[in-house]
């Protein structure tokens, strides 16, 4: 028998993968999970937020000693409308990320291990080392294109230092008061100590590129605006989150080639705000919660999990077609502001992915923020069914399936 490396190989160290390993290790210790990640470092460069109410209490109380910061509440501002909406927010930050995982998780993290190949049981590496395991989770990189239909919210953020107390007691979740460009624009600004903020130029628009030299001017000429003196830069970050407008998740699962996939890998993030920290958080309590952690009924559970969470938010893909075909880019910020002038209820549901079914009416009736004729043609796009062969598990994973011998 080939020996084996794990129990569980985690290919790549990001959000998803990271909050699997956490999970294991607090609920099954005993297992031997093995997370490679290429970089430095855990996680990345990135700074990951939730509402409390997209959490269940129990997945807040496991998740709590990776939180940097806690708010009562966040703002929202738009021409029309300056809002407080009360309901704890709260970041992680992905080098405290870093940190509290490999303190727990110790030689069981293997930075700047590239990896070449992946299979069902095996990870071959760059240096050609080949690992085995009972499993293996690819956790890697963005949705492949081919068999979704995004659109992009972008983002540059600095961590700023300032002379004096910015003055804010809660997050700005949306500042849309700003100029709009290359879509729906608006700033993001999370107080981090009285005299630290960060300040994120948000983006939800058709292209992918980043004006990175722009954007921090932007950032400064933003925090200007506020009357904050900047002294110093502390950390920049960017990203271009995937905004789901329509796909086919089972041909996505069709080319995993057997192999289990988290994260924004598996579509598993909001399809409209583009949060994957609920997905992730999900995702791990499944993984835990599985007693067999072979590769096939591990593939066939999470598969499983991904495509029944496509299927619950297809509501929310529906939306995303009224913003980003419907609505020009310069209607974007209407779009926005009429949606947080709803009842407070109705907005957290949507951001858990938990929406009714009177939220969805009351979303859709009374004078819609886009052209009825445009919201009709995008309603129901066309769309080709997906190959037979992706209706049922893949070949690889159903080759590791257990064999049933005929009784005697």
């Amino acid at each position: 028998m080939t020996r084996r490396d794990a129990d569980l190989l985690l290919v790549g160290g990001g959000l998803a993968n990271g909050l699997i390993a956490w999970r294991l290790r607090q609920c099954r210790p005993e297992l031997r999970v093995l997370v490679l990640e290429a970089g430095p470092a855990l996680g990345g460069n990135h700074t990951w937020s939730f509402h409390d109410g997209d959490l269940t209490l129990a997945q807040r109380h496991w998740i709590a000693p990776l939180v940097g910061w806690r708010w009562p509440g966040y703002d929202v501002h738009f021409p029309g409308l300056h809002r407080r909406l009360d309901g704890g927010y709260a970041s992680i930050a992905s080098d405290h990320f870093d940190r509290a995982l490999r303190d727990a998780l110790g030689d069981t993290v293997q930075l700047g291990a590239r990896v070449a190949g992946v299979a069902p049981t095996e990870v071959r590496l760059e240096d050609g080392r080949v690992l085995h395991a009972g499993a293996v989770i690819d956790g890697r990189g963005v949705p492949p294109r081919t068999h979704l239909d995004l659109g992009f919210q972008k983002f540059h953020g600095q961590v700023l230092r300032l002379a004096r107390p910015h003055g804010l007691a809660v997050p700005i979740l949306m500042d849309a008061t700003v100029d709009q460009q290359d879509g729906y624009r608006f700033v993001y600004s999370l107080p981090l100590d009285p005299c630290t903020v960060l300040v994120e130029e948000t983006f939800y628009s058709d292209g992918e590129r980043l004006a990175l030299d722009s954007l921090r001017e932007s950032v400064r000429r933003y925090a200007a605006s506020k009357g904050w003196q900047v002294v110093g830069t502390l950390r920049e970050e960017h990203g271009v989150l995937p905004i789901a407008l329509d796909g086919d998740p089972e041909a996505l699962w069709a080319d995993a080639g057997g192999v289990p996939r988290s994260g924004l890998a598996a579509a598993l993030f909001h399809p409209t705000t583009g949060y994957s920290l609920p997905e992730a958080v999900r995702l791990a309590d499944l993984v835990a919660a599985q007693a067999d952690l072979s590769v096939a009924p591990l593939f066939a559970a999470m598969r499983a999990h991904a495509l029944q969470r496509w299927r619950d938010q297809t509501f929310f893909r529906l939306l995303n077609r009224m913003l980003f075909r419907a609505a020009r880019p310069a209607e974007r910020r209407r779009v926005m502001q009429r949606f947080y002038g709803l009842p407070s209820g109705l907005i957290a549901r949507f951001y858990a992915s938990r929406s009714t079914g009177l939220d969805k009416a009351r979303l859709l009736v009374g004078k819609p923020p886009v052209p009825v004729g445009a919201a009709c043609r995008v309603a129901f796009p066309a769309r080709r069914g997906p190959p037979a062969a992706s209706r049922e598990l893949p070949r690889a994973a159903r080759d590791a399936l257990p064999r049933t011998e005929p009784a005697e």
